[in-house]
């Protein structure tokens, strides 16, 4: 091609830019009859007649009328770009520049979709910390008012006992006053009484007739020795009224010191009282201060955010977008939170880029790559639907189950996609089955099955799992002695507690509840015990199988989680196979000695023959991280094998 360059664009009046129409149409026709007509005063430069050539013969070859050959429309303008950018050594800098930058506009998209994601994120973490401070400002509200009601209630008892108090020592006082009066009142009366009776005394002396024929000098000495005996017993009574003038009766003063005892001791607990009442109510005003000063920390936080923070999404405008329309979409947000409604936007926006990628590139052949994945070039998307690939991993935990499992399982994946669709493409089938097993996490089959591909998961777990579900299924089978697939409430309840016998009445509870009881119903309710354990296409269990699993997760963590505590040491810290062992024991004193070495050979990693036995100094030396075999012990299936033994009261 010429590198001359013609004015002809400048001078020229004739439309010379090359329409988007089919090569064979009328128009083409007449647009090129026009082109052989026009004046030799207007000719187009010779390297424009040839790309408008080139690019003309490229469209012939190209059927149009189909809709995917859109794209391959513009693979011919393309080249004719780049012949012009590489000829127009001028104007390639700016050219290339408009190249890149358009470049960098598309690859800009991936971070506007992750720029939604963390939009979504902190709109979580948003509602996340509302709920939590709503939550907790409510409470220590509840808990505000129960203790102002517990101060009032101990005040009025603490006056209503102060009132009793005053009331008893008023009457304490009249008592004695009143038993004073009645002292003074005897002391009189017993003085009139001797009064009267000296009277009638002398008064019977002087009307006696015989009285002056006994002797004078007898009478007289009789006189003085009962003057003298008046005389002794008035000192007598005199010491006594001045001994004993102000004492009480012995009775009276029992009594009294009985009730002033009484009094005292209930004087002394409410004392009590009020000290553990004061020194609590000093406890809830630093409470209530340290809330005061969260709550205004937390308002100040929440203003923050609700001046930074975007709106709550609606959920709704997913409808129209998600594939299968509002009642898709419907069945799929269906009981999930904001969290779990982005997993499934997610899911459903990846399957959708998964399906427009044709190819995937080789990982290449470093160690952290799977050994299933090292591979370099580019290898097929074989855009399998979820069912396929879904039915696909049943078959292959089929002939896994089937076989002696003596070789790994990555390379077991790997051999078995190479038996079903051969050496040439097993590659792209572990590519294509690897990146829809990371898309679809929320898949039941996928998720497990990817757990163990990558270590996260033994795949005894798994079978385990399995065996429980086969036991379970057996057990029930063995009830329905009428073979009509039906059992009753309470027949579930028994088979649960016989296959389950270490679950708490709670735990049973649950999982009659997922099967289909509630609180109503009747314990002779019929259920299909079969339909406990269906699964869809799409290898998603019903609710009673999820609820196996999610105690099975639970029960582990509490183990690790007690193993921990007893062991008394933090993550960072070492611990010795020894202390395992004895933790272990202790935990789950009926714990085998077969299942016991294989927790410990997975915690400290090493074969059950090199364990050392129970009591041997030896196994001192075999340390690790405490964290890293709590992680260790996770990643196998770790259960209680019996009940932990009660420890003796004290």
């Amino acid at each position: 091609m010429g590198r001359h360059l013609s004015p002809w664009p400048t001078y020229t009046s004739g439309q010379t830019i090359l329409h988007n129409r089919k090569p064979c149409s009328d128009d083409y026709r007449k647009e090129a009859g026009s082109w052989q007509q026009q004046p030799q005063g207007t000719t187009k430069p010779r390297y424009l007649e040839q790309l408008e050539n080139y690019l003309r013969k490229e469209l012939l070859l190209l059927d149009v009328g189909k809709d995917s050959a859109q794209e391959l429309r513009l693979q011919p303008y393309r080249e004719i770009f780049e012949f012009f950018i590489e000829d127009f050594k001028t104007y390639k800098p700016l050219l290339s520049s408009i190249t890149h930058q358009k470049e960098k506009i598309r690859a800009l998209e991936p971070l506007k979709a992750k720029l939604v994601t963390v939009n979504d994120d902190c709109n979580k973490r948003i509602l996340a910390m509302r709920a939590e401070e709503k939550t907790e400002i409510s409470m220590l509200k509840k808990e505000k008012m129960n203790l102002l009601k517990l101060i009032d209630k101990k005040n009025e008892e603490k006056i209503s006992l102060q009132s009793e108090v005053t009331k008893l020592r008023k009457n304490l006082a009249e008592e004695y006053l009143r038993y004073v009066s009645e002292r003074d009142a005897r002391k009189i009366l017993i003085a009139d009484l001797n009064e009267l009776r000296y009277q009638r005394e002398d008064m019977s002396l002087a009307q006696s007739p015989g009285i002056w024929g006994e002797d004078p000098v007898k009478l007289t000495v009789a006189l003085k020795m009962a003057r003298q005996d008046l005389t002794r017993t008035q000192m007598e009574l005199n010491t006594m009224k001045a001994n004993f003038g102000d004492v009480v009766p012995r009775r009276d003063f029992e009594m009294q010191e009985k009730t002033n005892k009484e009094l005292q001791e209930q004087m002394d607990s409410l004392r009590d009282d009020y000290k553990e009442v004061r020194k609590e109510h000093e406890t809830l005003l630093q409470l209530h201060m340290s809330t005061l000063k969260e709550r205004d920390q937390f308002y100040s936080e929440l203003q923050e955010i609700q001046r930074t923070s975007t709106p709550r999404p609606d959920w709704t405008k997913c409808e129209d977008v998600v594939a299968g329309g509002p009642g898709r979409w419907r069945i799929l947000a269906e009981g999930k939170n904001s969290d779990q409604l982005v997993d499934v936007l997610l899911e459903e926006i990846g399957e959708g880029l998964l399906r427009e990628k044709d190819f995937f590139s080789g990982l290449g052949h470093e160690e952290s790559v799977p050994p299933f994945l090292r591979f370099d070039g580019v290898v097929e998307n074989k855009k399998p639907t979820k069912k396929d690939v879904v039915k696909l991993l049943r078959d292959a935990w089929k002939e896994r189950l089937a076989e002696e499992q003596k070789e790994k399982f990555p390379d077991f994946f790997f051999n078995f996609l190479e038996h079903r669709f051969g050496p040439a493409e097993a590659m792209a089938w572990a590519y294509t089955i690897f990146e829809n097993m990371k898309l679809f996490r929320s898949n039941e089959i996928m998720s497990q099955f990817y757990a163990i591909l990558m270590g996260e998961r033994s795949e005894s777990v798994y079978i385990k799992q399995k065996e429980t579900i086969t036991e379970l299924l057996k057990e029930m089978t063995n009830v329905d002695s009428q073979n009509e697939e039906l059992l009753t409430m309470e027949q579930l309840r028994t088979v649960l507690k016989s296959t389950f016998p270490f679950k708490k009445e709670e735990k049973i509870q649950e999982l009659m509840e997922a099967g289909g009881w509630h609180p109503n119903s009747s314990n002779t309710d019929l259920l299909n015990y079969h339909s406990l354990f269906v699964e869809d296409e799409e290898g998603q269990s019903v609710p009673f199988v999820q609820k196996l699993w999610e105690q099975y997760l639970d029960e582990k963590d509490k183990y690790l989680k007690e193993l921990k505590q007893l062991l008394g040491l933090e993550l960072r810290d070492e611990v010795t196979l020894p202390q395992v062992r004895e933790a272990l024991m202790t935990i789950d004193p009926k714990l085998d000695k077969q299942t016991l070495n294989s927790y410990l050979s997975q915690a400290f990693q090493l074969p059950v023959t090199k364990l050392p036995e129970a009591g041997e100094d030896k196994g001192e030396g075999i340390v690790t991280l405490l964290q890293t075999a709590l992680q260790r012990l996770q990643v196998a299936d770790v259960r209680r094998v019996g009940p932990r033994e009660q420890e003796p009261a004290s």
